[in-house]
């Protein structure tokens, strides 16, 4: 997995966000499919996570953030 110079994160992206109600969006705009994690190369989001992101509750909303804050941490070599 490829990291990003800077991490996408819940805290960056009420920044990007203001006071905007709700739990933020992670997208970045750069839409593109890792085919080796099955996740977004700029968001961490799986296809079903995208595509169900606008109807999902906010606790819901932050499991995912949790989820993709975790698959950005570098993988330990067994």
């Amino acid at each position: 997995m490829t990291l990003r110079s800077t991490p996408v994160t819940l805290q960056a992206a009420r920044r990007r966000t203001g006071l905007a109600p709700g739990v933020p969006s992670p997208c970045i705009s750069v839409c593109e499919m890792d085919e080796s994690t099955k996740s977004c190369k700029g968001c961490f989001r799986t296809l079903a996570e995208i595509s169900q992101w606008s109807r999902m509750a906010d606790a819901d909303k932050l499991a995912v953030w949790q989820q993709i804050e975790a698959r950005q941490l570098p993988v330990a070599a067994p």
